[in-house]
């Protein structure tokens, strides 16, 4: 017998080449398989969990920008987007966190609707509601989507007009303020509350419910001056009047932060007023993420209710 013979006669075996194939395919169904996973889990956690999972958001704000003798707690809420995929049980279950904050004030800044409701519908929204002006004054604006000129064409079957959501703002006990502005006291102590018209929908005038301010406005010399504007890219058409402090809602906080991408999905110009409380131009503007969202869904960005504290001046 030859050695090629011999060596024939050895049991045969695939070479690592020829194994490659195989395992190359196994590791790849693995990744799919895990990326498929992933992908459901994020979709799921998107739609399901993060949309209800509401936070209480505190800041304090500063002394030297909104004067106060003494502790006030303002509540803000906004983009409560009543609709088929914001159910009044997530927007009852911030009204419940918000009243046991114990405020004295609620602000309220547009989007209660996303585009229209049942008249039963908003009878059941009128009833929630008022449990914020049976506990403390509460004052609102409206939003974009509340009727009007962008939400009547813009966003499709929107009212044209918002005395709709007017209507149910006003069954439910709360000021509205839309271009004009409201003298009260909080705890003995005398402020201003002034609304703005939503901007997308042209009707923002604050000529006339604010006075042009000064090179050096008499913030320390006159009472605080609150205003609720719906879209925080107002900041620009309000720069020339004088007021302390601007809560706004609209951007939904992003609703959708991405990694590396940020907030891509907000619908503002000016990405720095996503969220949070923001000194500008020596006054300051908080933007709350608000209740709601559209489309049914939050990534990295939860619902939120908002409490702003004054401080005690020295």
């Amino acid at each position: 017998m030859t050695a090629s013979e011999k060596a024939s006669d050895k049991p045969q075996t695939d070479s690592p080449a020829s194994a490659s194939p195989k395992a190359s395919r196994r590791l790849w169904l693995k990744a799919l398989i895990g990326l498929g996973t992933t992908g459901i889990g994020a979709w799921l956690y998107m739609r399901c969990l993060e949309p209800g999972w509401l936070r209480v958001s505190r800041h304090t704000l500063p002394t030297d920008k909104f004067r106060s003798r003494g502790k006030l707690r303002f509540l803000h809420l906004s983009d409560f987007h009543a609709s088929s995929v914001v159910p009044f049980e997530l927007i009852e279950n911030a009204v419940d966190l918000g009243l046991a904050e114990k405020p004295d004030a609620i602000f309220l800044t547009g989007d209660f609707i996303t585009t229209t409701l049942s008249e039963e519908d908003f009878e059941r929204f009128a009833e929630i509601l008022s449990r914020l002006s049976a506990q403390a004054p509460t004052f609102a604006c409206m939003g974009n989507h509340d009727g009007g000129l962008w939400a009547g064409t813009s966003y499709g079957n929107g009212y044209p007009t918002s005395k709709k959501v007017e209507s149910l703002l006003k069954k439910a006990g709360i000021e509205i303020l839309v271009n004009r502005s409201e003298k009260i006291v909080i705890k003995g102590e005398e402020m201003t509350v002034v609304g703005i018209g939503d901007l997308w929908n042209d009707d923002h005038r604050p000529a006339k419910a604010l006075s042009l301010r000064n090179e050096k406005p008499p913030h320390l010399e006159r009472n605080p001056i609150l205003v609720l504007s719906h879209n925080p890219d107002s900041k620009e058409s309000l720069a020339a009047y004088d007021w302390d402090l601007m809560l706004c809602g609209h951007t939904h906080g992003g609703q959708c932060i991405l990694p590396l991408f940020g907030t891509p999905f907000a619908p503002v110009e000016d990405h720095r007023f996503v969220e949070g409380l923001h000194e500008w131009q020596e006054r300051l503007i908080h933007v709350t993420r608000g209740v709601g969202n559209l489309h049914g869904m939050r990534f990295n960005c939860r619902p939120e209710i908002s409490l702003l504290e004054t401080t005690p001046s020295s």
